[in-house]
């Protein structure tokens, strides 16, 4: 499938300009003339090539889903509404790809399979919620809860970014000092001493990594540089993945904290899901893949495995011993009821609010980290000036 921008004229003589995706040249073409234009110039583009050009945030996400409610909710065509909105995108590369999911809908595409087209550009989450609206008939439902989801990722994206600035800026902050202490401040005491047999064994390595950093800096830079291609490679190795994904959710302090994350957005999603009608084995699946946890989705493997078998989900998800009994407890209770879903929505609300309170504290256990490591420095650079004063002192007196 290729995606073809244009200028055109049509019949009376007005000059357009739009997107059109055809399986080639021909077909283009002929659709451009099916639709009463003189193409007046066009441009190629393969649709793989403009998926990576723009990835919708979820801030992009909640605002189109909702408007797309809106228009749902008040009586308008599916098609209306998605040409409404490609008009309404104030970014270009967003008004190309919403105007041609229009024009595929337009087509008699369906709006989940013109979605699909740009699967690196809409998640896959949304991509199954829109297909389940289509198959229920409850699109402008589902729009709704799509923008609610949205927005609660947004907001707890902003609250991370938001809790994580003064950390960023009180580690770069900590650098700074230790670089600035060690490349001007400490290579000032190394003429104080008249023998350099004299100066004390601390001092003298201090004194050796002072000038490290002053004439090799580079060096330190590529060391920097590699461990962090390393540990880059590194994660990309599932077994290492695996051992680093079981490793955060099991460590003790942060382990509780992120599992408190993971199942916010565990239970928010199975509950969109769920709410859907979409069979609970496809629910687990992608509720489990959105969070982006190696160890979580080999244990949700065996999960799918004995639910398919007629095994409760508050059972098997017990036995994975990722989130706490309170949580099972609850999926137990809406099971027994027959109210799964309802019990879902209101705990995922109540995880929300548990995960806010979580990321605020794991930020707060960075602080003191980040303190303790200036103060060694302070402390290192302290003892290896102290010996020099004194020495000073004492030809003074």
């Amino acid at each position: 499938m290729k995606s073809f921008s244009y200028v055109a004229k049509t019949q009376a003589g007005k000059q357009v300009k739009g997107t059109i995706n055809a399986e080639d040249e021909r077909d283009f073409k002929a659709q451009a003339t099916a639709k009463g234009f003189e193409i007046i110039r066009y441009e190629e583009k393969d649709i793989s090539e403009k998926k990576t050009l723009r990835k919708f945030s979820t801030k992009d996400l909640a605002f189109n889903c909702r408007q797309l409610a809106a228009m749902l909710t008040s009586g308008l065509t599916l098609v209306k509404a998605l040409d409404i909105l490609s008009k309404e995108q104030p970014n270009e590369q967003a008004k190309e790809i919403w105007q041609s999911v229009y024009e595929n809908v337009q087509k008699g595409e369906s709006f989940s399979s013109s979605l699909e087209l740009y699967r690196g550009v809409f998640p896959e989450f949304l991509i199954s919620m829109v297909g389940a609206g289509e198959s229920s008939g409850s699109l402008d439902v589902i729009m709704q809860r799509m923008s609610d989801h949205y927005a609660k990722e947004n907001k707890m994206n902003n609250t991370i970014k938001g809790a994580m600035t003064y950390p960023i800026i009180l580690g770069v902050l900590c650098l700074g000092v230790i670089v600035a202490m060690f490349t001007f401040i400490m290579p000032q005491f190394a003429g104080m001493y008249d023998d350099p047999e004299t100066i004390p064994a601390f001092t003298k390595v201090m004194l050796k990594f002072s000038d490290s950093l002053v004439h090799y800096w580079y060096i330190y830079i590529a060391v920097i540089a590699g461990i962090v291609f390393g540990i880059t490679y590194l994660m990309k190795i599932p077994s290492t993945r695996l051992k680093w994904d079981k490793f955060i959710i099991k460590a003790p302090v942060v382990g509780p904290l992120v599992v408190k994350i993971y199942t916010a957005r565990f239970s928010r999603t199975l509950s969109s899901l769920y709410s859907s009608g979409i069979p609970m084995v496809e629910c687990l699946q992608r509720s489990s893949a959105i969070l982006g946890n190696r160890f979580i989705n080999e244990k949700f493997v065996d999960v799918v495995d004995e639910v398919k078998q007629g095994e409760t989900l508050s059972s098997s998800i017990q036995r994975t011993e990722i989130f706490d009994s309170m949580f099972c407890s609850i999926i137990y209770v809406g099971e027994e009821s027959g109210a799964l879903d309802t019990i879902l929505a209101k705990t995922s609300e109540y995880y929300d609010e548990e995960a806010d309170s979580a990321v605020g504290r794991l930020v707060s256990l960075l602080e003191p980290v980040m303190i303790i490591l200036m103060g060694v420095a302070v402390c290192c650079l302290l003892l290896a000036v102290f010996p020099a004063l004194y020495g000073a002192f004492e030809n003074i007196a």
